[in-house]
């Protein structure tokens, strides 16, 4: 796995990475990740690689668009000196075009939406050990429905720049799409955008494919 011994991930993006984590700082006992992603990845983490005493923290904040991660990426993500950061954000920089047509201040369009994340990876970069960038989703499976298919856009933005950048990129719309195949969006997600269990651990486990996570891993006794 690419995380290694006594290195420390920071998880930072919106609700999809919150899921009522512990304040101020996600980490530590009973339940600090939440109930999300997260959550699972932590544990699966923790539970097959135990020998790498791998530190996970949960920055997540609801509502969070890709400008407010700008405005707090400093102190909730860069200050806390990790050797891993991943990024998860842009479901809300799509979500207020939808939600809120009379608010265009509370959107944030494509060529934003990259200047930003380029600019955070720019940040990150030379203080990291690597950086991960996972793609908002939407849970449509008809992709020409206009936030699919806008949201599809802004996934597109995330690969680009990881491929510029030489950051690990995480598809999540893929992984989500994947259940889409046996099952109704309502059996993952009430409002298409918030996972259960089942679609948390999709997430989780498209995560840890990107990060070579092996379950065949045998610790030494």
């Amino acid at each position: 796995m690419r995380i290694g011994t006594n290195e420390k991930i920071v998880f930072i993006g919106d609700s999809v990475t919150d899921c009522g984590r512990v304040r101020p700082v996600g980490e530590g006992l009973d339940h600090p990740y939440g109930q999300g992603y997260v959550r699972d990845v932590a544990g699966l983490m923790q539970s097959v690689y135990p020998e790498r005493n791998i530190r996970v923290v949960n920055m997540g904040i609801n509502g969070n668009t890709s400008l407010d991660l700008k405005a707090r990426f400093e102190s909730d993500a860069l200050a806390l000196k990790p050797d891993w950061l991943s990024i998860m954000v842009g479901v809300n920089d799509v979500w207020r075009q939808f939600d809120s047509p009379a608010s265009p201040e509370l959107w944030v369009l494509p060529d934003v939406y990259e200047a930003t994340l380029h600019e955070l990876a720019a940040k990150a970069k030379p203080q990291v050990k690597g950086l991960v960038l996972m793609t908002p989703h939407y849970m449509e499976p008809n992709k020409k429905e206009p936030m699919r298919a806008r949201m599809d856009e802004y996934g597109a933005i995330v690969k680009q720049v990881a491929e510029q950048t030489g950051a690990v990129f995480v598809d999540t719309q893929a992984a989500l799409d994947r259940l889409l195949c046996h099952m109704h969006s309502s059996n993952i997600a009430w409002d298409r955008v918030h996972p259960n269990h089942i679609g948390h651990m999709a997430i989780a486990r498209a995560f840890l494919n990107a990060m070579e996570f092996s379950f065949d891993h045998q610790p030494l006794a």
